[in-house]
C-alpha cells in the first residue's frame, strides 16, 4: 500500500475507504485529520507525484482549513491552465476543467476550521484569487458557496473588475468554452449581499452584452434579493428584454415582497 493509499483510502479508524472524498468529509468533524496534514502538504509540494493525488491533497488541505491548501489555491490561480492538476476533473456539461469548481466547495467547507486554526488571512487571499478567475475558469454555479457577506464586502472591487473583464470578452466575441454570461450574472448577484446597486449595474452590463435566456433567468434572482428603485428598474429591464417565461418570473419576484 502506497503512502497516498494510506492518506486517501484508509479511514481514521483504519477501515478501507473507496472514495477519498469520504475521508475529507469525515475529517471536517474528526480532529484526527490533523495527523495527515504534514504528509498531505508534502504530497502537494511534490512535483513528481501524480497530478490527481496532488489535487486531492490540495482539496483535503483546503477543506480542513489549512494554510498550505489556501496558498496552493492562490498559486494555482496565477496560471490555472498550467497547474499540474488542471483537467484532472472534467465537467460533464461543457467538457472543461472542473477542479476549481470543486475547490470552491472545499473553500466553503473549510471556513469554520480556518477560523479555529487561525488561517483566515490565507483563506481570504484564496477567496480573492478565485473570484478573480471567474471570467476565465468555470465554477459550475459554486462561486457563491464561499462568498459570504464579509467576503463579498472585502472583494467588491475584484468582483466588479472580474465581471467587467468578462463583459469585454463577451462583447469582443471571444469564443467561450462554457456559459460565461450566466456565471458573470451569478457573480454580480453575489455583490447584492452588500451593494445592491452595484450588483444590478454589473448584471445589466452582462445582459447588455449577451442577453441569453439562461443568464436572464439567473438575473431574476436579483429581483428577489434587492429592494428600492434600482430593483424595480432592473425588473422592468428584464421584462423588456426577456420572453414570457422571464416576465412571469419577474412578476412573481416583485409580488414576493
Amino acid at each position: 500500500m502506497t503512502s497516498s493509499d494510506l492518506l486517501f483510502h484508509v479511514g481514521f479508524d483504519g477501515e478501507p475507504v473507496a472514495d477519498p472524498y469520504e475521508i475529507v468529509d469525515a475529517g471536517l468533524e474528526d480532529p484526527r485529520h490533523t495527523t495527515r496534514v504534514p504528509a498531505l502538504a508534502e504530497l502537494l509540494a511534490d512535483g513528481s507525484a501524480a497530478p490527481e493525488e496532488r489535487y486531492l491533497a490540495c482539496y483535503a488541505l483546503t477543506s480542513w482549513g489549512e494554510a498550505a491548501g489556501y496558498r496552493a489555491v492562490v498559486e494555482a490561480a496565477r496560471n490555472p491552465a498550467a497547474v499540474a492538476w488542471y483537467d484532472t476533473i472534467i465537467d460533464r456539461t461543457y467538457s472543461v476543467d472542473g477542479t476549481f469548481a470543486q475547490l470552491a466547495v472545499a473553500m466553503e467547507d473549510g471556513s469554520d476550521l480556518a477560523e479555529e486554526k487561525g488561517s483566515g488571512p490565507d483563506r481570504a487571499l484564496a477567496v480573492t484569487a478565485l473570484v478573480g478567475l471567474a471570467d476565465r475558469v468555470y465554477f459550475d454555479g459554486k462561486l457563491e458557496y464561499f462568498l459570504d457577506a464579509a467576503s463579498v464586502a472585502a472583494n467588491l472591487e475584484v468582483i466588479a473588475a472580474t465581471v467587467r473583464r468578462g463583459v469585454r470578452s463577451l462583447a469582443d466575441g471571444v469564443p467561450q468554452r462554457f456559459d460565461l454570461s450566466t456565471q458573470l450574472v451569478d457573480l454580480a448577484a453575489a455583490a447584492a449581499r452588500t451593494d445592491a446597486p452595484l450588483a444590478i449595474a454589473l448584471a445589466t452590463e452582462v445582459l447588455a452584452a449577451t442577453p441569453s435566456h439562461r443568464a436572464l433567468n439567473h438575473a431574476v434572482d436579483l429581483v428577489y434579493r434587492t429592494s428600492g428603485p434600482e430593483r424595480r428598474g432592473f425588473a422592468g429591464y428584464l421584462a423588456a428584454v426577456g420572453d414570457d417565461a422571464i416576465r412571469s418570473r419577474v412578476t412573481a419576484a416583485l409580488a414576493s415582497s
